[in-house]
């Protein structure tokens, strides 16, 4: 998907104020909905803290608009990610929102299709599966083999796991912003 400046402004305005609208009583606007934004894509909303990861959660498939996506994950982040307290209104201030709008996933039977910096991967093995957008690995400094054996660690597997022929392994784009 390729969104204009001015979509991109009105997801993050969206995502922005439906955190205030739990922690201030805020109502929030809304938004003009175009063609890109009534499209069913996967979406993530990162929450961070003066750079701090605070919250991070969305959709790996287009289940519903991608407005609706944006406003619902940015409230997860903010309030449900297991891994983090909620959000509150004390750190409100210092709070920026990262918004990961996906492109859909595509299996791959060779890790060397994985291109650090422009995929990020999303593997199943059984009952475990784990995702990593694609600027986590940028961030980390990784290279291909650390990028994939961290995403088998946070799916719970140990870190060779992506060697098994019985995983299924999956590289999307993101446009991020």
């Amino acid at each position: 998907m390729d969104l204009s400046q001015e979509e991109r402004e009105q997801l993050k305005k969206l995502a922005r104020e439906s955190i205030e609208g739990i922690l201030f009583g805020k109502d929030t606007v809304p938004v003009e909905l175009t063609d890109n934004l009534k499209e069913k894509c996967g979406a993530f909303v990162t929450i961070k803290n003066r750079g701090s990861l605070r919250g991070c959660i969305g959709y790996i498939r287009g289940y519903l608009p991608l407005h609706e996506t944006v406003k619902d994950m940015a409230v997860q982040a903010a309030f449900h990610d297991p891994r983090f307290s909620p959000v509150s209104k004390d750190e409100w201030a210092d709070i920026d929102i990262e918004i990961s709008v996906l492109t859909p996933m595509k299996k791959i039977e060779d890790i060397n299709e994985i291109e650090v910096g422009i995929h990020g991967i999303y593997i199943e093995k059984g009952m475990h599966s784990g995702l990593l957008l694609p600027q986590v690995a940028t961030e980390q400094k990784w290279d291909r083999t650390a990028f994939i054996e961290y995403t088998c660690f946070k799916a719970g597997l140990p870190k060779d796991a992506w060697k098994s022929k019985d995983i299924d392994i999956f590289i999307f784009s993101a446009e991020v912003f």
